[in-house]
């Protein structure tokens, strides 16, 4: 294989990593937000019981 090969394989590597690490905050920031509501709304039940 020719050596500019090695080179797009690495910058395809990296853009694929990149784009999952991109992905993975992205759900665990949806997740935080979602446990925010959902302890908020915990705390709604509690005061009204």
């Amino acid at each position: 294989m020719d050596q500019r090969n090695f080179t797009y394989l690495f910058y395809g590597f990296a853009a694929a990593w990149g784009i999952i690490a991109a992905y993975l905050l992205f759900l665990a920031g949806r997740e935080r937000r979602i446990r925010t509501q959902i302890d908020n709304l915990k705390r709604m039940l509690e005061e009204k019981k």
